[in-house]
């Protein structure tokens, strides 16, 4: 049996977080192992376990999500980002910042998890990679 993916959430509105994390770990395959309230938060949490997939909201106090990406995707090529965030137009900045995929928040959540799935696929392990 594969281990689950690992998916860490960074979003600074606490409500929208737990949400987000609560919703996403009752999928089959998926565990969410860490949590963030902005992009330095977010990195200080991947330096002790980096998850499979980074979920990234864009506007956030102390780090925004473009910087965290860009540091993100230096220190740690193989995590995968995608950009969750309500500003279409951050998408050329986010996918040039080093995002895997790019989602507008209140996409079916469907759709959130075929793109976990396909950065991810369920038989793979981002690990063997840390």
């Amino acid at each position: 049996m594969s281990e689950p993916t690992k998916i860490m959430v960074v979003e600074d509105n606490s409500r929208a977080r737990s949400a987000l994390a609560a919703y996403i770990s009752l999928q089959t395959g998926i565990r969410i192992t860490a949590e963030a309230s902005n992009g330095l938060e977010a990195i200080s949490k991947i330096r002790g376990c980096p998850p499979d997939v980074v979920l990234m909201d864009m506007q956030m106090p102390v780090m925004d999500g473009l910087e965290a990406t860009k540091i993100i995707k230096k220190r740690w090529p193989w995590v995968k980002v995608i950009v969750l965030t309500i500003y279409q137009n951050y998408q050329s900045k986010a996918l040039s910042a080093g995002a895997d995929a790019f989602l507008v928040k209140g996409c079916p959540v469907a759709e959130l998890i075929s793109t976990v799935f396909t950065l991810v696929p369920k038989n793979s392990n981002a690990d063997s990679q840390s």
